[in-house]
């Protein structure tokens, strides 16, 4: 699928389903966003799942036009889903490619049958409560002192649902 979007710029930008090829590009996305990346190889464990599942960006004609832009990974169980992890890089963001990877998360499971969608998010990061807001999550719980920093500040996590049916 195709998604232009005239925030900043005009960006064009494909999304696939994730393979375990997406792995290294996923963990050198995942290290822009969080302050403990996850390995290649431990997101390879989890693409090894049969439960969970993920989506790419990259800009317009795949892997061959260039390095991927964002990424996400879900697991499904029993009807139930969760995000269990999002990132896109710095230079794709506030361009959709959030959406759009959220979207394509959602109507995957809508159409495999899945009740509701939970996920966590720091209390700390406002943008991607305001996403989640907007595509429709509420919460749900919060765990408070839950993420720390390397000063050693703590923030809640928000559990937030989404229902699908």
């Amino acid at each position: 699928m195709r998604h232009r979007f005239p925030f900043r710029r005009q960006v064009e930008f494909d999304i696939a389903v994730m393979t375990s090829q997406d792995c290294q590009e996923a963990s050198r996305l995942h290290a822009t966003g969080f302050t403990r990346p996850w390995s290649d190889g431990e997101i390879n464990t989890l693409m090894n799942k049969s439960t969970v599942f993920g989506f790419i960006a990259r800009p317009e004609g795949g892997r061959e036009a260039g390095t991927a832009m964002g990424f996400v990974l879900a697991q499904l169980a029993a009807g139930e889903a969760e995000i269990l992890t999002i990132a896109v890089a710095p230079d794709g963001r506030r361009q959709g490619m959030g959406w759009r990877l959220m979207g394509a998360v959602i109507r995957h499971l809508r159409a495999e049958g899945a009740e509701a969608l939970f996920l966590e998010v720091d209390e700390t990061n406002a943008a991607a409560i305001a996403l989640y807001r907007k595509l429709g999550f509420g919460e749900v719980a919060r765990r408070d002192r839950y993420y720390g920093d390397r000063n050693a500040a703590k923030s809640a996590a928000l559990v937030m649902r989404l229902d699908l049916g």
